[in-house]
């Protein structure tokens, strides 16, 4: 197996697994949101952030114009979140609570459709 459908199985999966852990328990982005308040937790969550993402970046750092994109762009995210978490912590928080407050819904509803796709594009369930 390839490291594009390793990384698209895996996003896939998380993906849909957070989409439904915050669908069936919507009260734990908030407590996510109060966690990062706390310094501990937010270094802990920047490091595993900049891993993963330099982990996906280094073994797929991709830029052809289709499923492979998007894991690259996933572990570009993820890096870049990690970074700023880190050396910019408060107004990172900040802008993360005011894109979370407008625009939940169509960002996790992004994510499950975002899932679903790897996921499909992984085991070839409807072949596009």
């Amino acid at each position: 197996m390839g490291n594009s459908i390793f990384l698209a199985k895996f996003w896939g999966w998380y993906l849909l697994i957070f989409f439904l852990i915050l669908s069936f328990n919507p009260k734990r982005i908030k407590q996510i949101f109060n966690d990062l308040k706390d310094q501990k937790f937010l270094i802990i969550f920047s490091f595993v952030a900049i891993i993963i993402g330099l982990l996906n970046v280094l073994f797929h750092n991709i830029w052809v114009l289709n499923y492979k994109l998007i894991i690259t762009l996933i572990g570009w995210c993820a890096l870049f979140f990690g970074l700023s978490l880190f050396m910019f912590p408060k107004p990172t928080v900040y802008w993360l609570k005011i894109i979370n407050i407008r625009m939940v819904q169509v960002i996790y509803t992004l994510l499950f459709f975002l899932g679903i796709f790897l996921l499909n594009v992984a085991y070839n369930i409807v072949p596009l």
